[in-house]
C-alpha cells in the first residue's frame, strides 16, 4: 500500500504562484511514476501533469503546459508541482497519484490509477 500526502495548496492571486508537495511512502519510489490531477467544482477531475520514476520524462495537459512544472526528488521520495503564472481557472483540488504504469498515470482522467492522495485545495482569486 502506498500512501500521498500532499502539501503546499492555498489562496493565491491571479498571476501568482504556488508550489505543491506530496510525500510518498513508496519504497521503492522508483518503482512508480508519479502524476498530478484535479477536479474543479461541478467539473469531473483532469489531468495535469506526469512524470517517470527516473524524471526524464515529463507530461503535461496543454491548459498547463509552459506555466506548471513538475519534478520529482527520489531520495526524499516527494513529487512538486511549481504553478506559475496562475489563472483563475486553475481553481481546483489537486491530487496526487502514483502508478507503475505509465499508460495510466497519463489517462486524461486518471483512470484505473493505483494510489491518490486526499487533494489539497488551490484557489485563485481574480
Amino acid at each position: 500500500q502506498v500512501q500521498l500526502v500532499e502539501s503546499g495548496g492555498g489562496l493565491v492571486q491571479a498571476g501568482g504562484s504556488l508550489r505543491l508537495s506530496c510525500a510518498a511512502s513508496a519504497r521503492p519510489f522508483i518503482m512508480y511514476h508519479m502524476g498530478w490531477f484535479r477536479q474543479a467544482p461541478g467539473k469531473e477531475r483532469e489531468y495535469v501533469a506526469a512524470i517517470d520514476w527516473s524524471g526524464s520524462s515529463t507530461y503535461y495537459a496543454d491548459s498547463v503546459k509552459g506555466r506548471f512544472t513538475i519534478s520529482r526528488d527520489n531520495a526524499k521520495r516527494t513529487v512538486y508541482l511549481q504553478m506559475n503564472g496562475l489563472k483563475p481557472e486553475d481553481t481546483a483540488v489537486y491530487y496526487c497519484a502514483a502508478d507503475s504504469s505509465w499508460s495510466r498515470i497519463t489517462t486524461a482522467q486518471g483512470m484505473g490509477v493505483d494510489y491518490w492522495g486526499k487533494g489539497t485545495l488551490v484557489t485563485v482569486s481574480p
